[in-house]
């Protein structure tokens, strides 16, 4: 067990000790020489009432008064190896971090593993910059818990998980103990959308509803229902299998042909004097925009140039890529 001054000589330890830090990759096991203690302040108050009474007792020769001081000393002592025990030995493990966009909240799954025989309780898991811990865990003997911490962000491109304190005060609260862990874990943060976008830009002569003029020479498969489909092109024997009162939807029959508009979405063709980041966010929306319409559209920036296509796949590929426009690549 290791011990560190208080107050501002502490944070000033903690900022030369960690300044450069770099991701711990795989597992991170808790060893006695990564577990910090220190009195609390009921500790210190707790210290102090012992001085007193042993004072007392010496002043007055009491034998009771010295039997007392020492077994509450010892009660101290104990508390001060219990509250190292339930944070020391525990593998911690970086678990996924899901891609979100700017202005989001980036969420970082982190797994702390008890490998031991003894019950772990009370384990507050939170980012450093936090002045106390947001999330409380307890790992189970031989088990595990997953927590999900989460971070503001402000701008896109990829952002590398805060380093993690983990305190704990069980069972008494006179000691607290504590560790540092930098995990090895990145979210991408995408363009914010632009709220008010104009409309997607077709390669053609589109219709009133804004979805081309798609031919009926080929089938292509189903879609999702959207307003303004006309009721020949439902399907309804996909309909009478997806019940609605069931949790199913309405799907219709998506045809291909020869007469259908193309959707590119290139960012070379926006306005030059329009900021960059007014770009990459007008680009953004009119993905999410074609997704959600499903229309296949293909997307050209930089040295990226994506085919038309559709779905989770396609749209987070190109949002990565409008994502990390004009940014160094990372180690990742």
């Amino acid at each position: 067990m290791n011990t560190v001054p208080t107050g501002w000589l502490a944070r000033q330890a903690d900022r030369w000790l960690f300044r450069q830090r770099e991701s711990e990759p795989g597992e991170v096991f808790l060893h006695r020489r990564r577990v910090f203690i220190l009195p609390t302040k009921a500790g210190l108050g707790f210290g102090a009432l012992l001085l007193v009474l042993l004072v007392g007792a010496t002043n007055y020769n009491l034998g009771l008064g010295y039997a007392l001081v020492f077994l509450l000393a010892a009660c101290a002592v104990v508390d001060m190896y219990l509250t190292y025990r339930n944070l020391g030995q525990l593998h911690l493990r970086p678990g996924r971090a899901a891609s979100v966009f700017a202005g989001e909240e980036a969420r970082f799954e982190l797994q702390l593993n008890n490998r031991t025989g003894l019950d772990r309780y009370a384990i507050g898991v939170d980012f450093t910059s936090a002045a106390w811990p947001r999330y409380m865990a307890d790992a189970p003997a031989r088990g595990s818990a997953a927590l999900v911490l989460t971070t503001a962000t402000a701008q896109r491109g990829w952002l590398r998980a805060p380093r993690v304190r983990l305190v704990t005060r069980f069972p008494l609260g006179l000691f607290r103990a504590w560790s540092y862990w930098q995990p090895d874990l990145r979210a991408l943060v995408y363009p914010f959308p632009e709220a008010v976008a104009p409309p997607l830009p077709m390669a053609g002569q589109a219709r009133a509803h804004g979805r081309g003029s798609a031919g009926d020479d080929d089938f292509a498969g189903i879609r999702s229902y959207q307003s303004g489909d006309p009721m020949r092109s439902l399907a309804w024997r996909q309909i009478a299998r997806l019940d609605p009162a069931y949790g199913g939807q309405l799907v219709t029959k998506h045809f291909e042909g020869g007469g259908a508009d193309r959707l590119v979405l290139d960012f070379d063709a926006l306005p030059s004097a329009l900021p960059l980041e007014l770009r990459l966010s007008r680009m953004t929306r009119w993905v999410l925009d074609a997704e959600q319409r499903a229309l296949p559209y293909a997307v050209r920036i930089g040295a990226h140039a994506f085919p038309t296509g559709l779905g989770a796949a396609h749209q987070a590929a190109c949002l990565g890529a409008l994502a990390l426009h004009g940014i160094a690549p990372q180690q990742p």
